[in-house]
């Protein structure tokens, strides 16, 4: 078995630490006996390439680089990534990706930047001079399908855990949130909801980075890309996560939270 994870413009969008995501997807897919291919995806790469993939990748960047993917992101490739994911493809999408997601984001400058329009959403930077959305934050996962998944392979529901970094207030306009905020602030600090999520697609401001703070969901991803690839049901055989979650469950007890994972 092998699969492919398409990881979008590392040269720009890899201003938070969300590289770690990648590795953790390719050391647990290694893990397993899963050979893992990366291929980078950026406006050098051919629409070939951006078809190959079975999982999409995309991290945090400031405005500038934002502006610079969708300057770069040709729209036969842009269509290439609407068709995959619609088509049920796995993908997440952290920060400044996650932005780029919806119709536009207004930047810290006051430009409009258009987005790729896969979701009918919308981001608003609060202003150069504007307090910033930062520090630790514990969500519940709400999305229907995402939850029901790992409640049925888990036996439970574990929270999520990251760090957020953000000026830009998401509000989501009737989209799926991905979870509730339990602490910190999410979208836009005020409905108290975090990320996106559309069919396999997350949309996230969580970073960490998020997946080896949340090896459950990780192998989701895997799985979901295994699925994508082979049209068959797929269930990883559970790996060794006691630092994980000794590490998940310090983290809650700070915060007073019961660990569940």
């Amino acid at each position: 078995m092998e699969i492919h994870i398409g990881w979008l413009f590392p040269a720009l969008l890899s201003t938070y630490g969300d590289r770690g995501n990648l590795t953790c997807l390719y050391r647990r897919a290694q893990w397993r006996g899963i050979d893992c291919r990366i291929l980078a995806l950026d406006e050098k790469s051919s629409s070939k390439s951006w078809k190959k993939a079975d999982l999409f990748l995309g991290g945090g960047a400031q405005d500038r680089q934002q502006a610079i993917v969708m300057k770069n992101l040709s729209q036969a490739k842009q269509s290439v990534l609407k068709e995959k994911i619609r088509d049920g493809a796995p993908a997440l999408f952290t920060c400044a990706l996650f932005q780029l997601l919806g119709s536009y984001y207004k930047t810290s400058e006051g430009k409009l930047l258009k987005g790729l329009g896969l979701l009918d959403f919308f981001t608003l930077h609060q202003g150069q001079k504007s307090n910033r959305f930062v520090g630790n934050i514990i969500t519940e996962i709400t999305a229907t399908a995402l939850r029901d998944d790992l409640e049925k392979k888990l036996g439970h529901l574990p929270p999520l855990i990251g760090f957020e970094n953000h000026g830009g207030a998401t509000q989501l306009n009737g989209a799926e949130p991905l979870s509730a905020v339990l602490k910190g602030s999410g979208n836009n600090g005020q409905d108290a909801t975090e990320g996106i999520v559309d069919q396999n697609m997350i949309g996230t401001y969580l970073h960490g980075p998020l997946l080896p703070k949340n090896p459950f969901l990780a192998d989701w991803l895997i799985e979901k890309a295994l699925e994508y690839k082979y049209k068959a049901p797929f269930s990883l055989p559970p790996l060794d996560d006691r630092c994980a979650n000794n590490a998940r469950q310090a983290i809650l007890r700070r915060y007073g939270m019961v660990p569940s994972a």
